[in-house]
């Protein structure tokens, strides 16, 4: 029903492009598009909706088998209680950071969840937003460069905002990878939607405010996905381990990896965002095989997102459409990928003690491409 009631917006979105970049004589097969289009809904709607389940909780067997093709390599059931303990840890540590915040930033409240409001309300305008990100993701580079984070190519990356058609099919900020075969330039672009059309077009108070564009530009940007995606074309990685070894607990557990590594450089109310970011990703690890394991309902799922996370109506609609049924089991890569590098990266410093280099270790991670954690540990 979803996809359907997106039919009209993704025929807008594609025609405005070609009235963007003034390419000309395509109205026929826009034309016929919209025709194949039409005819398409009225056939889902006939044939295919009437015999479709009436819920989304998954047989466990499927469920565990989705789990492993997005990476994760334990039972549901492990990464649930994983994921739990996290969530509650990463909850107690926003309550202790909360009045710091306050402090800092003049707010009268001492609950995590009341700062979050309060920040959230020093909103960016949709023309602005942008430019905010821009000076942000500027002042990233040389940090990256003077801590010795991780190398990154001497040029700006992308970003820009989601156009309409580009948030019904994907109504949250990710990354758009330049092509991984036969590049010739092409950069990968960031791209952040400004609202859910699936909430009636509802914007999101949770990627527009200050506070957040340190640690959304960290994860979509550099030294995340951005970089991640750079190196593979720029360092030469194989083939195999660009396209065939694609994982999405190695890309996501990388890009919130990354988030962390710049949290420590960040002003106060950008660490406290990234604290509620990764809040959000054991959320996920924990509702997403509650809700397919039946463990859940969706209108509580919803709750904890809203009240405990502090997500808006239109995130929380994104994140739980994601759980049951754009993507499930995927959420949950990015708790698992980021306890994956954390476990080796104590595994290796360990190991060599003084002789540890995070410069070269971070590095050697983005050389090997897209390997699922096994078979990282092991190179």
């Amino acid at each position: 029903e979803q996809a359907l009631g997106n039919v009209k917006t993704y025929l807008d979105g594609i025609r405005a492009l070609f009235t963007k970049y003034a390419i000309t004589g395509a109205d026929p097969a826009l034309a016929a598009l919209e025709k194949q289009f039409t005819a398409y809904e009225a056939w889902m709607r006939g044939t295919v909706l009437p015999t479709a389940r009436t819920e989304t909780i998954l047989p466990p067997e499927l469920y565990a088998l989705q789990l492993k093709q997005v990476g994760i390599d334990i039972p549901p059931l492990e990464l649930l209680q994983r994921a739990r303990l996290a969530f509650m840890e990463t909850r107690a540590q926003m309550q202790q950071m909360a009045p710091l915040v306050a402090r800092a930033k003049g707010i009268d409240a001492t609950d995590y969840r009341e700062v979050l409001k309060a920040l959230k309300r020093e909103t960016i305008p949709n023309d602005q937003l942008e430019a905010r990100y821009r000076v942000v993701i500027d002042q990233i580079d040389p940090i990256i460069r003077q801590q010795r984070i991780v190398d990154v190519p001497n040029r700006p990356m992308v970003m820009r905002l989601g156009t309409p058609a580009e948030s019904a099919a994907q109504p949250a900020p990710h990354f758009k990878p330049a092509p991984l075969v036969g590049n010739t330039g092409q950069q990968g672009q960031f791209i952040l939607p400004t609202s859910n059309p699936a909430v009636d077009g509802e914007g999101y108070d949770d990627f527009n405010h200050p506070a957040v564009v340190w640690t959304l530009s960290a994860h979509e940007g550099r030294p995340g996905h951005e970089l991640q995606f750079t190196a593979m074309v720029e360092r030469g990685v194989s083939l195999a381990r660009t396209l065939f070894a694609f994982n999405s607990v190695n890309v996501e557990g990388w890009a919130l990896y990354a988030e962390a590594e710049m949290v420590p450089y960040e002003p106060i109310e950008g660490q406290f965002i990234a604290l509620q970011f990764r809040l959000m990703r054991a959320a996920r690890a924990m509702l997403d095989p509650m809700l397919n394991l039946g463990l859940i309902t969706r209108e509580e799922a919803g709750r904890i997102l809203r009240e405990d996370v502090g997500l808006s109506e239109a995130m929380t609609r994104q994140e739980l459409d994601r759980y049951t049924f754009n993507a499930p089991g995927q959420a949950g890569s990015y708790f698992y990928g980021y306890a994956r590098i954390l476990e080796l990266r104590a595994e290796t410093e360990v190991a060599l003690g003084s002789k540890f280099d995070r410069l070269a270790f971070n590095n050697f991670l983005l050389d090997q491409g897209m390997l699922p954690p096994d078979l990282l540990a092991k190179a």
